[in-house]
């Protein structure tokens, strides 16, 4: 009987087979195909969603990155800024008796130490006698008269040095200022 249906399947003078139409069988193929394809609209879809979360992800772990090291490189200007701020007294007080010439041989070791360890922290002297005047970095107490136009607004003594670690200001220079009439 299998033999029979093959060969009304198959035409009379050839032994190739001959497509019979089923109406059903297409639209069943017709319908997994259509599913197939929201299958994969729906994956792509799902696919971008996780792709752009992926990205937001890693671009907030780039500015936490960031901000750690700007808060880490703040702390460490803030704690060198703190260390000099307590030692500075001491210095200045070094530097006035060394001016006095009253400072003992062993404190002008200490005092050469101190120097050494504010160069290592990156402390930086401001103000010096002839320098523009800059009130952003310097405090003027008085003004002395002056010769010539050039002079005016130029430092003309130090009263107190200044320092600054970085563009941190710890304290400004306090000068006395020229002024030309």
């Amino acid at each position: 009987m299998q033999e029979e249906d093959d060969a009304e399947q198959r035409g009379p003078e050839s032994d190739e087979r001959i497509e019979i139409e089923d109406p059903e069988g297409e639209e069943k193929a017709e319908n997994k195909i259509a599913k197939m394809r929201d299958d994969l609209k729906s994956c792509r879809q799902e696919s971008r969603e996780y792709m752009d979360g992926w990205q937001r992800a890693k671009a907030d772990y780039v500015n936490l990155l960031k901000r750690i090291e700007t808060g880490a490189k703040a702390s460490e200007l803030k704690g060198r800024v703190e260390a000099v701020e307590t030692l500075l007294p001491a210095f200045d007080a070094l530097e006035r008796a060394k001016g006095h010439g009253d400072v003992p041989e062993g404190f002008m070791g200490i005092a050469k130490q101190l120097e050494m360890a504010f160069a290592g922290l990156g402390l930086e002297e401001i103000g010096k006698v002839g320098e523009k005047f800059n009130p952003s970095l310097h405090e003027a107490l008085g003004q002395d008269k002056v010769e010539s136009v050039e002079e005016d607004d130029t430092i003309t003594i130090i009263l107190e040095k200044g320092w600054r670690v970085g563009d941190s200001i710890i304290r400004p220079a306090k000068v006395r200022v020229g002024h030309f009439n």
